[in-house]
């Protein structure tokens, strides 16, 4: 054999010896402690995919929490249930864990609800070699066990004693409480307290390979109503009778997608009706609209969202759309209302440099580096409310397919290798000064 070809032979040897190179003895601790209780975290997320917790079943979230309370009781943490009654929804579980002072003050953030309801057919954890399949297995339980095999890693490593760390783990993450000024005042509060927001739900992948998340962009609804004069249609475009309610509001529509588009901007139209009579129903989801052929509508009425990655970019797409709107056609007259709900994560030197020192468990882990995913491939999620306070990173849950859909599954394989990220990441965290 070639000297040439040898080389990379005794390489490829002596890799794995080196693998875990600069872990320090209580990292290697806590990686053995991960792999030697695999089947834990199964059995907790068995348990909690068959507790249905719909953000509307207030009862099956609540039940959640109390699934988790003794696991973190039992890691030290001081836990509270927090009721959200004047939201109508559940509530959210906060836990804290004092550690030591001066440390590096962590926020971990998940939740406890997901979008499908008691009357949802897709229910039930069914696993499958390393796949598991049920309603909410990934958004966001899986996240949820990550979480906690990390802490129960970190314990046995006697790291967790030093962790400065408050979680909250909120109930209606996928249909957020009115008003979110409420809904969202005990998880703003906690991110001006920290230093640092690790959100741990679904772990993005592209072509098999895991990516670092440093993004999220925010969520916007917007409500669109034209009027004109109606009549026989006869009268059409006719100076006395202009163009017509669904005139302008397609004019609007069209102006939208023509002027609007710019990098990282998402908008969409989810629900329109028009004609003689149009009325939006309470829950904002149906028109119930009447109308004949031979009359000029009187009313039309159109519902979408916007998506964008800066505060920024958001106020200058609300002015964008004010200025599209203004412009009325012939004896029409238009109304724009937006309401923000998720605000926008974005990309900031900060989350980058988080995901920095996670490339760096991931090379002494002997992992892949993780190259940063694109914002347009995630949703808006909690740790937004967070962004203007400190720095962030998202995706420390489990990997998976299918969020939001009947089908839902989860990466069974992926738990250690998330939890030992995580855990090491917070080890590191929590040995620096504030």
């Amino acid at each position: 054999m070639s000297p040439t070809r040898t080389f990379p032979l005794l390489l490829a040897l002596l890799l794995p010896a080196f693998a875990h190179a600069e872990l320090t003895p209580a990292e290697q601790r806590i990686s053995a402690a991960i792999d030697a209780d695999p089947a834990r975290p199964v059995a907790l997320l068995q348990q909690l995919v068959e507790q249905n917790s719909g953000t509307m079943n207030l009862e099956g979230v609540a039940k959640v929490a109390e699934l988790l309370r003794p696991e973190l009781e039992a890691l030290g943490f001081a836990v509270q249930w927090k009721p959200m009654t004047h939201t109508k929804r559940a509530g959210h579980l906060i836990a804290t864990h004092a550690g030591r002072a001066g440390s590096t003050r962590m926020l971990l953030i998940g939740h406890l609800d997901t979008v499908f309801e008691p009357d949802s057919p897709f229910h039930g954890f069914v696993r499958t070699g390393d796949k598991a399949v049920g309603p909410g297995v990934g958004d966001n339980k899986g996240g949820l066990v990550v979480m906690l095999a990390a802490l129960r890693a970190m314990q046995s490593a006697g790291t967790l004693k030093d962790a400065d760390i408050e979680i909250v783990l909120t109930g209606d993450e996928e249909d957020a409480g009115i008003p979110e000024s409420i809904a969202r005042a005990d998880l703003v509060a906690a991110g001006k307290r920290a230093d640092v927001a690790l959100d741990f739900e679904n772990l993005a992948q592209e072509n098999g390979k895991d990516m670092g998340s440093t993004a999220r962009r925010s969520s916007n609804s917007w409500t669109l109503t034209t009027t004109g004069r109606s009549g026989h249609s006869s009268g059409i475009f006719s100076a006395s009778m202009g163009d017509g309610a669904i005139y302008e509001l397609a004019r609007i529509v069209a102006a939208f997608r023509n002027e609007l588009p710019e990098p990282k901007l998402t908008f969409n139209v989810g629900l329109i009706g028009g004609g003689q009579s149009a009325q939006l129903d309470a829950e904002g989801v149906r028109i119930a609209a009447t109308g004949k052929s031979n009359i000029i509508p009187a009313i039309a009425i159109a519902k979408g969202d916007f998506r964008t990655l800066s505060q920024a970019q958001t106020q200058r797409v609300r002015e964008r759309m004010q200025a599209i709107v203004a412009r009325h056609l012939p004896h029409t007259e238009a109304t724009l209302s937006i309401e923000q709900g998720y605000p926008p994560l974005p990309p900031t030197s900060g989350n980058r440099a988080l995901l920095s020192r996670l490339n760096d468990v991931n090379r002494d882990l002997g992992l892949a580096s993780m190259a940063e995913l694109d914002p347009l491939k995630r949703g808006a999620g909690d740790i937004a409310f967070v962004a203007a306070d400190t720095d962030g990173l998202v995706g420390l849950g489990i990997a998976g397919e299918g969020s939001h859909a009947p089908g839902e599954s989860a990466d069974l394989a992926s738990i250690p290798r998330q939890a030992k990220r995580a855990a090491i990441l917070m080890t590191r965290l929590s040995q620096q000064q504030r």
